[in-house]
Parts: C-alpha cells; structure tokens; sequence
C-alpha cells in the first residue's frame, strides 16, 4: 500500500520507527517530515501536504503524528476529502475504516508506545470500508456539508 506519513517534533521519533516498520513490512511509505528533529516546528506544515495528498488520491492513507495526535487531527480534518481520526486503540483502527471510512490516521507520539503505534497502524492499513448503506448515507452527508463549506467560503 501506498501511504504517508508526517510528524512534528512531537511525533518526530516515533513516525521514523513506524517509517522503517512500515517500509520493512512491504508498504512504500512517502515521509512528509519532519526530516530533522526540531523542537520549533509546527505540526501543519507536515500534516497540511500529507492530508492533500491522501484527499488527491495521491497516496491510500496517511499517518500523522504530534505530541498527542489532537494537533495533527484537527489539522488533517481542515482538508476537503480527508477523514481523520486519533486513535490509540486497536478497535478503533479497524473500525475507523470499515464504518467511516477514514483514511488519515492520527496518533500521539508522547502517548503510546513504537510496539502498539505499529499494531494500530497495520490494523488501520489492512481495515476496509464495508460500504453498508448507513455508511454511505452519513459520508454523503458529510461530502455535502464540504462541499456546502466550499462554496460559501
């Protein structure tokens, strides 16, 4: 699968262990950065590209990491097309996926550990959307709602 990933400073060193698990695990994993530890910078500069590049199509799913995973969800969430979630839990990985369809996968780099990061992440990556109809009802409501933001905007 083609996935990115992106990190602040907070996220910095668990995204590279998740990068080389990921890669090692047959993905072809693109890194948003941040290339280089830097305790200044801001989690949308590498969350912003990484969440319009999933919503493009570009990549099938992305990940994205601050110090606890709200910043980099709230910052992927802002890109028409993206459905992100934070999540530190196995259940919600899969069920992210197979009920909503998500497809930015939010995590917390100060909050758990490289062990549970990739188990989630693998989790997230192999889950599928089950496209029953009381999905595909709610996203169409929310595909509105964007494009409804998009026009008055």
């Amino acid at each position: 699968m083609r996935i990115g990933i992106a990190a602040d400073h907070g996220g910095w060193a668990l995204k590279n262990e998740l990068g080389v698990a990921l890669r090692v695990a047959g993905h072809k994993v693109v890194d948003f950065g941040a290339r280089d530890f830097d305790a200044t910078d801001d989690y949308p500069d590498f969350v912003i590209p990484l969440a319009r590049a999933v919503a493009s199509g570009q990549l099938e799913r992305g990940i994205a990491l601050c110090g606890s995973g709200v910043g980099a969800c709230i910052a992927a969430n802002k890109v028409p097309g993206v459905r992100a979630g934070l999540i530190h839990d196995v259940f919600c990985a899969h069920q992210g996926v197979e009920d909503d369809d998500m497809n930015v996968f939010c995590l917390g780099g100060k909050v758990i550990g490289s062990s549970l990061a990739l188990e989630l992440s693998e989790t997230f990556l192999h889950a599928r959307f089950n496209g029953a109809p009381r999905h595909q009802r709610r996203l169409a409501k929310v595909g509105a709602l964007e494009r409804h933001l998009a026009e008055t905007t």
